[in-house]
C-alpha cells in the first residue's frame, strides 16, 4: 500500500500512524509521512507541499496528498549492487529556476560511475525538461559497490559531490581519478577557479578533497561548512569535517579493520592526513546526515543527526570543548534502516527508512 499522510507543507502530525518516540528532551510524536516505497534512497522536500523520492531502480515519484506520479525523463541508471538513482537536492533558489540536481551510478564500459545531472520540474510535477549531464566520474570503477552519492549546494552555489572509492582501494589516494573524492563543480559542470588542484598537473581538477572511502551522508551547517559521513571498513565509520585539498587518509589510515580482521594500511593517524571528527566502532553504516538548526528542537541546534543503516537509529552528535561526541539514540520502529535525513523549515525532522519503505517526520507536537 502507499500512502501520502500530510502534506509536505503542513506542520501537524496528529493521525492514526503517529508513534511516540523517546527522547533526552522527553517524548516526540513520529507520524508517518509517505510509506510503499521500493528500495527508497533520498527524498527533498518541495516547497509549497510534496516530496519528491529517489528508488535506486531508477525511478523518481512526487508525492503530494492526493496523487502520486513517477516522474519522466529521468536519467538512465546503472541499476547494480549498490548502483542505482540517488540523491536529489533542490537549490535554493528551486521556487523560480526549478532546477533539481541528481546523483547516480551511471552506464560505463565494464561497470558504472557517480554522475551528477540537472533537469527543471515541470509545473505539474510530472516531468523533467532540459536534462543536462554535468560531472561524471573517471571509469575506474567495475563493482556495484561505493558510489558515494550525495549532493550539497555550497553557500556560493558551487555543488560538492561525494564519491566513494567504488571498492577500489589504493585509488582513493590517486588524484588521477575521482574514487574516493568529494568533487566541486559549478552549477553549469564548470570547475571552480579556486579548486585545489585546478593547476595540478596529472589530478583531476573537480577535487576537493580526498582519502574518503564512500561517503554517504553530506550536509553543510549554518557557517557553510561541509560536513560528511563515511562507512568504514569494520569499525572506523566516520563523520568528516570538510577541508579544501585536504587528505582523509583512506586506505592509509582508519580506526578500523578489514573484515579479513587484518589491520588496515599503516594504523590510525599519519602526518598530512585528516584526523575525524568523530568515529564509531563498532560501525553503525551510516548514511544521512543533517546538521540540525531550529526552534522545534532548540536545544539540538548545531548538533550533527547521522542515520543509522545498521543499528535502526539515528545518531545526535555534539560538539563540546572541541571534540564530537555521540551524545543520544534516537531510536523506535520506524528508523529502520535510516538512509536519508532532513531538517524541515518548521524544524521537524524528517527520515527515510529503507528498511520500510517510508518517510516519517519527527516532531513535538
Amino acid at each position: 500500500m502507499f500512502r501520502f499522510i500530510l502534506s509536505a507543507s503542513v506542520a501537524i502530525g496528529i493521525t492514526s500512524s503517529a508513534s511516540a518516540m523517546e527522547s533526552s528532551i522527553g517524548k516526540l510524536t513520529v507520524t508517518s509521512i509517505v510509506d510503499g516505497l521500493e528500495q527508497p534512497w533520498a527524498f527533498a522536500v518541495l516547497p509549497g507541499g510534496g516530496v519528491l523520492i529517489t528508488e535506486l531502480g531508477g525511478v523518481l515519484l512526487h508525492v503530494t496528498d492526493t496523487q502520486r506520479t513517477e516522474v519522466a525523463g529521468v536519467p538512465k541508471v546503472w541499476a547494480e549492487g549498490q548502483g542505482g538513482l540517488l540523491d536529489i537536492t533542490l537549490p535554493r533558489d528551486f521556487a523560480t529556476s526549478r532546477e533539481v540536481f541528481l546523483t547516480y551510478a551511471k552506464p560505463q564500459p565494464q561497470g558504472a560511475g557517480t554522475a551528477l545531472a540537472v533537469a527543471r520540474l515541470s509545473k505539474d510535477g510530472k516531468r523533467l525538461t532540459g536534462l543536462n549531464e554535468l560531472f561524471v566520474s573517471a571509469p575506474v570503477g567495475k563493482t556495484g559497490r561505493h558510489f558515494g552519492s550525495r549532493a550539497v549546494e555550497a553557500l556560493d552555489g558551487t555543488l560538492f559531490v561525494t564519491i566513494g572509492d567504488r571498492g577500489n582501494r589504493p585509488s582513493a589516494q590517486d588524484r588521477s581519478n575521482h574514487n574516493g573524492t568529494i568533487i566541486r563543480v559549478t552549477r553549469t559542470g564548470g570547475i571552480p577557479a579556486d579548486n585545489p588542484f585546478i593547476d595540478s598537473p596529472d589530478n583531476r581538477p573537480e577535487i576537493w578533497s580526498f582519502g574518503h572511502r564512500n561517503p554517504q551522508g553530506a550536509a553543510l551547517d549554518k557557517n557553510g561548512q561541509l560536513w560528511t559521513a563515511e562507512h568504514g571498513a569494520k569499525g572506523g565509520d566516520e563523520v568528516n569535517r570538510i577541508s579544501k585539498g585536504a587528505n582523509y587518509g583512506w586506505p592509509i589510515i582508519s580506526y578500523g579493520v578489514h573484515y579479513s580482521g587484518n589491520a588496515i594500511g599503516e594504523g590510525a593517524a599519519k602526518e598530512g592526513m585528516e584526523q575525524p571528527a568523530h568515529y564509531w566502532d563498532p560501525s553503525i553504516a551510516p548514511s544521512g546526515l543533517s546538521a540540525y538548526e531550529g526552534d522545534m528542537f532548540n536545544p539540538w541546534n548545531g548538533d550533527l543527526l547521522v542515520g543509522s543503516l545498521k543499528f535502526d537509529y539515528i545518531s545526535r552528535l555534539s560538539q563540546s570543548d572541541g571534540e564530537m561526541r555521540e551524545v543520544e539514540k534516537l531510536s523506535s520502529t520506524e528508523t529502520n534502516r535510516v538512509r536519508d535525513i532532513h531538517t524541515a523549515s518548521d524544524g521537524s525532522i524528517w527520515f527515510l527508512s529503507a528498511g520500510n519503505g517510508a518517510i516519517y517526520r519527527i516532531s513535538r507536537d
